[in-house]
């Protein structure tokens, strides 16, 4: 057994079904690549994965050493990276892409994230757990109060979908919040905008996103005639994804 350790933010998932079901998420999508697994605990996702993806190459990140023993014990077969996936340079430790499942730490989960939309060019999809809140903030739409900066960002350049709601009495220790489960699907044909670019425009706009679009963004304005622009009147939570795309291209 692993003693879970609230520094890494570990909540052992104890009810199978629900390890099932997020270990065939791939499977489900049609995927048949390999598969890279963060923070597996004591295995209760990665006996599924192995039994779903018996001939694939399946892989774990793992930054706790206890979780890390208990694992070379239970499943000697398994290809361990010992190490904190934040700091992990995908190109060095896999030959080709990878799917990324995991039951994710909630301390880190937005972290995660951008490290999955950094090296999004060897990452075709990802599926997993996050809390309910940041699982709804992933996957929301414009005009509410959950939707921005990681909303954005990560519908630029995947298909987002919320899967399910976890309640909380199925962990080890159980947490304060629910969770819930999305599943990521890289794009494949991203429309025409800069993505750095894109990136530093959503930043500025929602860390003042109860201003308009015309003072947050106000050092990004080249011109008067751009500054009259009726987009400028809006808050963030007003533009799409697609209408921040191409306002970042006005802008460049």
């Amino acid at each position: 057994m692993v003693t879970p350790k609230k520094y890494l933010g570990q909540h052992f998932l104890r009810d199978e079904n629900i390890a099932k079901k997020i270990a065939n998420i791939p499977l489900d999508s049609g995927y048949e690549g390999d598969i890279l697994e963060i923070g597996p605990g004591m295995g209760v996702l990665t006996k599924y994965m192995i039994a779903a993806f018996p001939k694939l190459n399946l892989k774990v990140c793992e930054i706790d050493k206890e979780s890390v023993t208990y694992l070379k014990k239970v499943y000697p077969q398994l290809c361990i990276i010992e190490g904190d996936f934040l700091k992990l340079d995908l190109a060095t430790c896999c030959d080709k892409e990878v799917y990324v499942i995991g039951n994710f730490p909630y301390n880190i989960s937005s972290q995660i994230i951008f490290q999955i939309l950094d090296q999004r060019h060897l990452v075709p999809g990802a599926a997993g757990m996050f809390q309910k809140e940041m699982a709804e903030r992933i996957t929301a739409k414009h005009g509410g109060k959950d939707y921005g900066i990681l909303s954005v960002l990560t519908q630029s350049f995947y298909d987002v979908e919320y899967l399910f709601t976890v309640h909380e009495h199925v962990f080890s220790p159980p947490p304060r919040v629910k969770s819930g489960v999305i599943k990521l699907t890289r794009k494949e044909n991203l429309g025409d905008f800069d993505p750095g670019f894109l990136k530093t425009l959503v930043k500025a706009s929602f860390n003042q996103r109860r201003k308009t679009m015309r003072n947050s963004l106000s050092a990004y304005i080249s011109s008067d005639e751009m500054k009259r622009n009726p987009v400028f009147d809006k808050r963030p939570e007003q533009l799409s994804v697609l209408e921040f795309q191409q306002l970042s291209n006005m802008m460049l």
